[in-house]
């Protein structure tokens, strides 16, 4: 739990910031400095702890930085719109790709000390979650695109969240279920 709180501050801070101004236009450009300097936080404080930064941080601190720059530069909200977009995409093509690169898929190498699977089922679940960073990239294009700013931000926070404890709950059945019919084992 303490992790994903670690994980969602920049983007907890870049909601409160945004509910906080009264203006959407001023209030996206305020979330955006903040997220890119709760970032940059971010992934300081990782390193001074840890000694090291998790890849995942790395990428998402290149896109803050990057996108959130040409925001601000540019007065253009569309830039930090696209973030968790690329986010989830690039999540995919990582996914997808350790199909065919590595000896393992990438799912398999995440979760194969705590669940023993066939190798047809290690392939269906890592192809699960690259459906799934597809699909969610597309919804955050969908909702930016479709809805105002506020939409968005609510959807940025809440929706993504919900959509991953959804996928990660159907995920876990799925897991059972193949307990249940003995093609896998789980270590608690």
């Amino acid at each position: 739990m303490k992790k994903l709180l670690f994980d969602f501050f920049p983007i907890i801070l870049f909601f409160i910031a945004f509910k906080l101004e009264d203006d959407p236009k001023r209030g996206i450009m305020v979330a955006t400095a903040v997220v890119i300097v709760a970032t940059l936080v971010q992934v300081g404080y990782m390193r001074l702890r840890h000694g090291r930064i998790e890849k995942l941080h790395v990428v998402t601190l290149v896109l803050v930085v990057a996108l959130g720059g040409l925001t601000l530069a540019l007065d253009d909200e569309r830039f930090i719109k696209w973030k968790p977009t690329l986010v989830n995409w690039a999540f995919a093509l990582v996914f997808l790709g350790s199909q065919f690169i590595g000896s393992r898929p990438i799912v398999r190498r995440l979760m194969e000390s705590r669940v023993s699977l066939p190798d047809a089922a290690w392939t269906r679940l890592n192809l699960g979650w690259t459906g799934f960073f597809v699909v969610l990239g597309a919804a955050n294009l969908f909702v930016a695109y479709r809805y105002s700013t506020d939409v968005w931000v609510d959807f940025k926070l809440f929706g993504i969240l919900v959509l991953t404890v959804l996928f990660i709950a159907a995920q876990t059945v799925w897991l059972m279920r193949q307990v249940q019919r003995g093609h896998a084992d789980i270590d608690a």
